[in-house]
């Protein structure tokens, strides 16, 4: 491996001045509750309103606000994701087996109660992160959906937003940012009813608070700021990878980007696009920063040692421009989601395709996927068994607790064995 240019490191969740920073605000919102929600939202966001909580007429009328191309492009974009989330919840069956004669175990699928649903706003107003989780939570049988979404620049919400999120489902929606957004949901603060499991994405902060709160209900996954990586051989584009790269750079400063080429000849001539293309990128103030700190550039000896470079780094987004798709697909293990052949790019999973934005990030891809339908169902497990089976295993049993001496576990088999011997 040759590195042509080297970023940055990327694990947030190590930060321990972030982790200082929300302990120090989650317990003081866990503390004062909606009062230290007003006032942080007002600190961080110019945003105190009345009422956190939309109405319906509030919401009715932020829909209005909406063209109508908007609204029929949110509408096709969550037809996608319905679709997808429903063939993936197709194939989650409920299982029961006869291990042993009268020995039955199963499992079920059952949807959580009910889900925290952060819509973030930030720097982009991401208003197609509404049906990434809203969408499967209710395709999956989550009963109550509640949605947090921070205001647009004070001024209330994003009107797009409040359409997505309402099309997807959402049964209550709260105007409310960041890290006390995670506490409105997490605690209930008496505006609601706790929830049993936050989901979305968002920085550094977000993920950190996600972090500590997991415990008091469930998460998703620790969602920070995004990443690309980008293998690209001799016949990939040049401009095309230079650009699919500067599309996740504007994200954040904080951004990941890696791309790792299998030629010198090819990786020089992708920089020099990068650059040009930089120079007139509307929201270069951004990309710059990202690139210039986060940016890695290396160039693989063989398309083996690429895929272990990128199994590696295990990116939260995956693009393959490669000749021989097919070796890479069968080898690649570490990715939130992956993108075959130039045909595709990381824009359409943010926003359109069907499949989920919500990924892993810091190398977290080495043992998560992504938000799925199945995220939003605990898989359990029951067994029953027949008289005669409840001896034979008893018997086991009670030979395995006496070498443990787990006396009282020992009783219970035993007890069993010769209540229904006797029969």
């Amino acid at each position: 491996m040759k590195v042509i240019k080297e970023g940055g490191h990327r694990l947030f969740e190590k930060d321990q001045e972030t982790a200082q920073y929300v302990s120090k605000i989650l317990l003081d919102l866990e503390t004062r509750g909606m009062d230290a929600v007003r006032e942080y939202s007002e600190k961080f966001d110019n945003w105190n309103p009345d009422s956190f909580e939309l109405s319906q007429a509030e919401i009715d009328a932020a829909v209005a606000t909406c063209n109508p191309e908007l609204i029929s492009d949110t509408d096709y974009c969550q037809h996608n994701v319905r679709t997808f989330a429903e063939a993936q919840l197709a194939t989650l069956q409920p299982l029961e087996t006869e291990i042993r004669p009268g020995v039955i175990l199963g499992h079920r699928h059952i949807p959580v109660e009910s889900v925290g649903s952060y819509v973030p706003g930030g720097r982009y107003p991401m208003f197609g992160s509404a049906q990434m989780s809203i969408i499967p939570a209710k395709v999956a049988g989550v009963k109550t959906v509640i949605g947090c979404t921070p205001p647009s620049g004070g001024e209330g919400p994003f009107p797009a937003t409040i359409n997505a999120m309402h099309k997807a489902g959402c049964d209550r929606i709260f105007v409310a940012g960041g890290i006390q957004a995670f506490a409105l949901m997490a605690f209930g603060m008496g505006e609601c009813d706790p929830v049993d499991m936050l989901c979305g994405a968002g920085n550094k902060f977000v993920a950190e608070a996600k972090r500590q709160l997991f415990g008091q209900c469930g998460i998703d996954l620790l969602a920070g700021p995004t990443e690309i990586a980008v293998i690209a051989d001799d016949k990939a584009d040049p401009d095309l990878v230079a650009t699919d790269l500067l599309g996740q750079a504007e994200h954040d400063p904080n951004s990941g980007q890696i791309a790792i080429c299998r030629s010198e000849e090819f990786a020089r001539k992708m920089l020099a696009a990068l650059e040009t293309q930089l120079k007139t990128l509307p929201t270069k103030d951004i990309a710059e920063v990202s690139w210039r700190d986060n940016g890695k550039v290396y160039v693989a000896e063989s398309a083996d040692e690429a895929i272990a470079l990128s199994n590696d780094y295990a990116p939260e987004h995956l693009e393959l421009h490669v000749e021989d798709i097919d070796y890479y697909f069968d080898r690649l293990t570490n990715y939130g989601s992956l993108f075959i052949g130039e045909e595709t790019t990381v824009a359409y999973g943010d926003k359109s395709i069907g499949t989920n934005h919500i990924l892993p990030t810091g190398r977290s891809a080495r043992y998560t996927g992504g938000v799925w339908v199945g995220k939003f169902l605990k898989t359990v497990t029951y067994q029953r068994m027949t008289e005669d089976a409840s001896v034979k295993v008893g018997k086991v049993t009670k030979r395995q607790c006496d070498v443990e001496g787990m006396l009282a576990h020992s009783i219970t088999a035993q007890i069993r064995v010769d209540r229904y011997a006797a029969k």
